[in-house]
């Protein structure tokens, strides 16, 4: 590495330094930048830098030109807490796609954060977290051992309300152009709706809430539910209960529909229910999903987008109550309507058969008569088709014995040609015939030889003839 003399440090440093918005005054760089220029150049003796020295000098020419307060539009990329600090990091991203063009860091110390963050909140009814647009009012600030950072003095509220306004209206935008923004509400309520699919923390008070209120109805109505634990505040909130909605769908003919509650908590704890991928599922659920999330005045997407928004735990609880109670109230009417016609109906009914019994006697000789008619017609008929299908089916027997006699004499004149071309064929392959031909068959221990392969000296020949056999020993080959 080639280490930089001072009049080098100073090149590099003029050149990080000209992206900066300095301060001009008329005529030139403002006279403290020309001073700390003046006592740079009368140490120009020295022939290194330290580290820390070079961060000193930035840290001057920051503090000189950069020492007011400046309102900064960015986005929120990270936001922890630690020790009564907030530490976010800012980034900017380019108009077309996703990448980052700016990033810096920036803390509100503890002395302040309580009061921003209260203000913040109460404001926007949002937690200040990473994916907001914020408009705050920063210190430039730079440190030796830390680097470059944003000390945060104030943030208005406004301009993120505007910009979660925004937002919102967006997301709804898009569940409009899909199609989707109004499905889970077009869902029919099932008119017995006592199977129950519960989506809340296990703990919340709001769950418990529900749960007593329905199974302590005054009407003695009876409901089956279960709860799908989720997480309802933080950053894991779209992720949870969307995969409480999957675990619901697995099972989705046991239940009558969904119930999502959260009861209480701070109104800064609902923008996890203001994310598009949440009102998408949703929306497109196919069971009616009954929201709950315990904010009378605030209106969340999945709130919008919901078959049913009520404003708390207990009046989910209730509107289900009210529910089954009309359709309670419809089937006792049902039952009171079916019994009377059914009282009217037995009356008409044995009024007709006591009619119907008086005139069996007659009506019976007369039905007597006309079925006795028809048996005789039918068994004159059934006698008919009998001695004509009888006929018929002689006439079709002696044509096939004819036909039969006349098939099995070509077949067996065939036969016994096909015979007699065998025993030909036979005759000519008989091996008598060939020996008296001239013709012998040598073997070696019975097998026959057809190759000089198969035969050594010394070994023994059987050859036959027609009219008998020579036994040979072979000298050569």
């Amino acid at each position: 590495m080639i280490p930089l003399n001072w009049s080098e440090a100073y090149l590099a440093l003029a050149l990080a330094l000209a992206t900066l918005p300095l301060r001009r005054v008329r005529g030139g760089w403002p006279a403290s930048l020309c001073l700390l220029t003046f006592d740079l150049l009368e140490t120009s003796h020295m022939e290194y830098l330290t580290l820390y020295e070079l961060n000193h000098f930035v840290r001057q020419v920051l503090e000189v030109n950069l020492d007011e307060p400046y309102w900064l539009q960015a986005e929120l990329s990270e936001v922890k807490e630690n020790r009564g600090h907030c530490f976010v990091e800012f980034v900017q991203k380019a108009e077309k796609g996703n990448s980052i063009i700016a990033k810096a860091r920036g803390q509100i110390w503890a002395s302040s954060w309580p009061i921003i963050r209260q203000h913040f909140e109460s404001t926007t009814g949002q937690r200040l977290s990473a994916g907001m647009e914020v408009l705050v009012k920063v210190e430039v600030t730079f440190h030796e051992a830390y680097g470059y950072s944003l000390n945060i003095i104030d943030i208005d509220p406004r301009f993120t309300l505007g910009d979660i306004a925004k937002r919102r209206q967006e997301i709804i935008k898009q569940l409009q152009e899909e199609g989707v923004f109004t499905m889970n509400k077009e869902i029919e309520l099932p008119s017995l709706l006592q199977r129950i699919a519960v989506i809340s923390a296990a703990t919340a008070a709001g769950y418990q809430d529900f749960s007593n209120q329905l199974q302590n109805n005054p009407h003695g109505l009876a409901f089956h539910t279960q709860l799908f634990p989720a997480v309802m505040q933080g950053a894991q909130v779209e992720q949870s209960v969307i995969q409480a909605l999957n675990n619901i769908a697995n099972e989705m003919d046991q239940w009558d529909a969904v119930v999502i509650i959260r009861g209480g908590g701070a109104a800064a704890d609902l923008s996890g229910f203001d994310t598009l991928l949440l009102a998408e599922n949703v929306a497109q659920f196919p069971l009616p999903i009954i929201t709950g999330i315990g904010h009378e005045k605030d209106d969340t997407v999945i709130d919008l987008v919901s078959h049913t928004r009520v404003k708390t735990p207990t009046a989910a609880a209730e509107f289900i109550i009210q529910h089954q109670v009309v359709q309670l109230h419809h089937l006792e009417d049902m039952a009171s309507t079916i019994a009377q016609f059914a009282t009217l109906t037995l009356r008409t009914e044995q009024l007709r058969l006591s009619r119907m019994a008086s005139l069996i006697p007659s009506l019976f000789g007369v039905r007597k008569a006309k079925e006795e008619a028809k048996m005789e017609r039918l068994l004159m008929d059934a006698l008919t088709a009998i001695h004509t299908q009888t006929t018929q089916q002689q006439s079709r027997l002696q044509l096939l014995a004819q036909q039969l006699q006349i098939s099995t004499e070509k077949w067996l004149t065939a036969l016994r040609h096909r015979i007699a071309l065998a025993e030909t064929h036979i005759s000519a392959a008989n091996p008598e015939r060939l020996l008296q031909l001239g013709f012998s068959i040598t073997r070696i221990d019975g097998k026959a030889v057809t190759s000089s392969k198969q035969v050594k000296p010394g070994a023994q020949l059987t050859t036959t003839l027609a009219d008998g056999e020579i036994h040979s020993t072979v000298n050569e080959k």
